[in-house]
């Protein structure tokens, strides 16, 4: 008798889909929308900025409690109405003409990313797969690093074609026709539901390695030294991550380039993003976790570098800052499953996403108001640069004090 597939696989492949859309449309497509906002409203690069800080402020002050609901309730409600909170905020934004009203509106699209983004469909992936985890999480977030390269040069071309308000129009029905029914009728909480184990005929050879920490509570979590370095070196590279995702095609075009080249090399990113994340789970094989993730952190600061050569650094540094995200996404989650188990990962990794969040928020707008004081993009690419070099030795840190604590 065949044995039918297993059902885990199917809900991997329909949030590979769903987090394409959803990182396109709530994250990356804000870039392109930056200009053309500040030339139809009169407003400025850091007030434009600002809002996408509050989204991730917002973003991260919900991932805990959200984190518990779906340690606790599954994802399958909660992924479906943020979709579809998602595409109506979206609409929403294509009419707004006071600044207050775009804050709010942009708040609001920050809780429905917590509901719906990475930080969540990790949580489901947790759940349901433990021998195959890392390749659940590859499968996804090799699609999804396309997000950037499908989204900003669709975007950008909508924006051209239509103009900005009826951009996001398209956009809020692009996200609602695909997410929301993918979310509703796909995802289930949990396999023994469906009478199948975790893994399904996998599960009983599980090969994950115990952990002087796996399955801790988050109050035992809490007092370990090496999760708040990690944590440290998550939001600080975060922070560097974010800013080029809201400021990447102007940085560009401050460099030198033209809009649509601007547009191009930003898309390429999310390329190699997808090229990243298929040499970070073999290379698991050769390097521990931990130092394979502190050499992630320096190849991101040596992107930023290439920053400063025209024409052909510009390419280099796409390719470099892609392979670091691509990498550095599947290194977090990988590491907070790895150090502390599956049980509590949704309030584990909640936690993080919180500090996390507190701390990228003064990503965008200060990298804003900076280039509105210097009338240029230097001064922040100087910064994230150091910046990117504390998130390095913040995970060094970590790396330490993990190798201090006893065997199990």
């Amino acid at each position: 008798m065949t044995t039918p597939p297993y059902y885990g696989w199917r809900i991997v492949y329909a949030l590979a889909i769903t987090q394409t859309v959803g990182f396109g449309i709530l994250h990356y497509a804000f870039s392109v929308f930056v200009e053309p906002m500040e030339l139809s409203l009169g407003w400025s690069r850091g007030q434009v900025s600002g809002a996408f800080s509050l989204a991730l402020l917002t973003s991260g002050i919900v991932a805990l409690p959200i984190g518990r609901y779906v340690d606790k309730r599954g994802a399958r409600l909660l992924m479906t109405l943020g979709s579809l909170a998602g595409a109506l905020l979206v609409f929403s934004w294509a009419s707004v003409t006071n600044l207050v009203v775009f804050y709010a509106i942009q708040a609001a699209i920050g809780v429905m990313r917590a509901a719906t983004l990475y930080d969540i469909a990790f949580t489901v992936v947790a759940v349901w797969f433990r021998v195959e985890r890392p390749k659940a999480m590859l499968i996804i977030t090799f699609v999804a690093g396309l997000a950037s390269t499908i989204f900003i040069p669709l975007t950008t071309f909508l924006v051209t074609s239509l103009g900005w308000r009826d951009a996001l129009r398209v956009l809020a029905v692009i996200l609602a026709v695909i997410n929301i029914p993918l979310h509703g009728l796909i995802l289930r909480r949990r396999p023994e539901q469906l009478g199948v184990s975790v893994d399904g005929q996998l599960a009983e050879t599980s090969s994950e390695r115990p952990t002087p920490t796996a399955d801790s509570t988050l109050k035992d979590v809490l007092r370990q030294d090496s999760f708040w370095w990690l944590t440290a070196a998550v939001a600080l590279d975060r922070l560097v991550l974010i800013a080029i995702a809201a400021h990447s095609v102007p940085l560009l075009m401050d460099k030198g380039a033209g809009l649509e080249q601007a547009a191009f090399i930003a898309g390429t990113i999310g390329l190699f993003q997808v090229a990243g994340r298929v040499v970070f789970v073999p290379m698991l094989r050769m390097l521990p976790l931990t130092s394979l993730t502190v050499g992630v952190y320096g190849v991101r600061a040596l992107a930023l570098l290439l920053l400063f050569v025209p024409g052909l650094g510009w390419w280099l540094f796409a390719g470099l800052f892609g392979v670091a995200n691509g990498a550095s996404t599947l290194a977090r989650a990988a590491l907070i499953a790895d150090i502390y188990g599956a049980k509590h990962y949704g309030s584990i990794n909640g936690t993080v996403a919180t500090v996390v969040a507190l701390v990228q928020t003064i990503s965008p707008v200060t990298a804003g108001l900076m280039f509105d004081a210097a009338g240029s993009y230097d001064p922040v690419v100087v910064t994230l640069f150091v910046v990117s070099l504390l998130a390095t030795g913040a995970m060094v840190g970590c790396t330490r004090r993990l190798e201090l604590l006893p065997s199990p």
